[in-house]
């Protein structure tokens, strides 16, 4: 029997788009690229030809076109873990719910979905400039707590060797991370041989869960510094952002292939920050549009 979604559990607007979005399935290409910045969709989406649409609904936006014989679907998440869990759901709906019959289809398609973003360097081998493909990411934010199967596709030992060089075990004030893999295939397709690969922290803030202090005190003053000195098994905390984990977590639940790149535009380590990034991103969506 097939599953039925309830209208209450998935919110259909009278149009036909899905709630938040505002896309209808037919508008939906089975290679998606994520950007954090409305405005970076636009960025992105100059290079498509043939644009079938541009819909723009709060800090979602979305384009859909052709690059090179290629149908790609651009779309902006806002920031933070919270819309990643927005967008996915509501793509993934898009794409393997029917939407006159509010029921899960019997073929499931599985997307790619990379996301463009930006990040902090935490080595001083990703300094400002880098392009770095997440492998790993560890979500601070708790959000795939959430759903089950959540330790079926979490990497559980490096979850523990995380907390317990934290010393957060046992404090209920701490977040529980979770660490989740990419697709492989993706990173190798996406990352090639010239950028540089590791293990991501995707915050749920961008302020004290990041280790900046204004004028609140940190909980854990000395939190980077245990993140910049871990090391497993050849692993190493590479950077800082706010979805990676988000991403790559719900989807290997959904059956999708994803990672993140990011351009590192402050290097925590190097005590530096760069404002005028934006004309070298341009680079790190070309490359992203030809290997997708």
């Amino acid at each position: 029997m097939k599953k039925y979604i309830e209208p209450s559990e998935l919110i259909i607007n009278e149009d036909g788009s899905v709630f938040h979005l505002h896309v209808k399935p037919e508008q939906l290409a089975d290679k998606v690229i994520l950007v954090g910045d409305p405005g970076r969709v636009a960025l992105a989406g100059s290079y498509l030809e043939n644009i079938e649409c541009e819909i723009e609904s709060r800090e979602f936006r979305t384009i859909t076109g052709w690059y090179k014989g290629k149908r790609i679907t651009i779309t902006s998440t806002g920031i933070g873990c919270d819309n990643v869990d927005i967008v996915m759901n509501e793509i993934d709906a898009l794409a393997n719910i029917d939407f006159q019959t509010r029921e899960v289809k019997d073929r499931l398609k599985s997307l790619e979905i990379v996301r463009i973003g930006t990040c902090g360097g935490l080595q001083p081998f990703t300094p400002i400039g880098t392009f770095l493909c997440s492998v790993k990411s560890v979500g601070f934010d708790g959000l795939l707590n959430f759903y089950e199967g959540r330790n079926a596709v979490c990497d559980l030992p490096f979850e523990k060797a995380l907390l317990h060089h934290l010393g957060w075990s046992g404090n209920l004030c701490q977040p529980a991370p979770y660490v989740i893999d990419a697709d492989s295939e993706l990173v190798e397709r996406i990352a090639g041989t010239d950028m540089t690969r590791g293990v991501t922290v995707a915050c749920g803030g961008f302020f004290s869960p990041q280790g900046r202090q204004l004028r609140i005190p940190l909980a854990d003053p000395h939190q980077n510094e245990k993140l910049q000195s871990f090391d497993y098994q050849g692993w190493k905390i590479t950077n800082f952002e706010m979805e990676s984990s988000a991403l790559a977590g719900l989807a290997r639940l959904m059956g999708h292939k994803a990672t993140t790149v990011c351009m590192v535009i402050a290097n925590r380590f190097a005590h530096e920050a760069n404002t005028g990034y934006k004309n070298q991103i341009t680079d790190l969506i070309r490359t992203v549009l030809e290997r997708i």
